[in-house]
């Protein structure tokens, strides 16, 4: 028996912003939707929502769209704010214009600052967002730092004690793991997010940080062949890597 969830077929398509209620019900009726091969006429018509809906589906001669519950990673380029309350262009302008109409919307899972570039995740899937953001999760997040000023070598120790306070906070920082790449390079792993965290917290040893890129969160890497502005939605394999231990460098 089938246990998957079932929708209307024109709440499915207005839900996943293909149109009004009325647009996709002429869409429908029109016989641009096609379902296994076969066209459904019918608005009315119930379908099974699964994972493999969108290889099955097409609409006006094209795949549909992901269904709902779906989680993308995107890279993120420089100049690119996650929030309206920021200057600059929205990430959401990066995705097709259809998906901006989808109920439930889509939301970034945490906040790249308009300065930093990389790996940014987005979903539709609340669950699965506050599973990944909540602290119990323990979901690392790796950053590329290019610094204005050549580190000293005590650095690593400083971060890596949970000592460290940052100004106008009363708790110290969960210890970071550092990787030294050159005299102004690094990569630093976080286990918390706080208010631009990496910026502040070499702010606090005395350097600036120059330029900041994500990319890694959990044991999901950002892979090179992604380019800034690209997205790629994950499968279940990209999905349980977010909660995997990161692989040895």
């Amino acid at each position: 028996m089938n246990k998957a969830p079932t929708a209307r077929l024109d709440k499915l398509l207005a839900n996943l912003g293909y149109g009004s209620r009325r647009e996709v019900q002429t869409l429908i009726e029109g016989g641009r939707v096609i379902l296994d091969g076969e066209a459904e006429t019918d608005p009315a018509q119930r379908v099974y929502v699964t994972a493999d809906l969108a290889t099955r589906m097409t609409v006006s001669g094209e795949p549909l769209d992901p269904a709902p519950g779906f989680i993308l990673m995107l890279n993120k380029p420089l100049g690119v704010t996650c929030s309206q309350k920021d200057i600059g262009p929205l990430i959401y302008s990066l995705l097709p214009e259809r998906w901006r109409r989808r109920d439930p919307a889509i939301s970034t899972v945490g906040r790249l600052d308009k300065e930093t570039s990389g790996l940014i995740l987005m979903t539709d899937d609340g669950a699965l967002l506050h599973r990944i953001i909540a602290p119990k999760s323990h979901v690392p997040k790796r950053y590329r730092v290019s610094l204005a000023r050549p580190l000293e070598g005590s650095e690593d120790a400083a971060l890596g004690a949970g000592t460290l306070m940052l100004e106008g906070e009363e708790k110290p920082l969960l210890p970071v793991a550092m990787e030294t790449v050159s005299p102004t390079e690094c990569f630093v792993t976080l286990n918390e997010g706080r208010y631009h965290q990496v910026r502040r917290m070499f702010a606090a040893l005395g350097n600036h940080v120059a330029a900041l890129h994500r990319d890694r969160v959990g044991g999901l890497d950002l892979p090179d062949e992604l380019p800034p502005g690209a997205f790629h939605i994950l499968d279940s394999a990209g999905i349980e890597a977010i909660f995997a231990a990161p692989r040895p460098a």
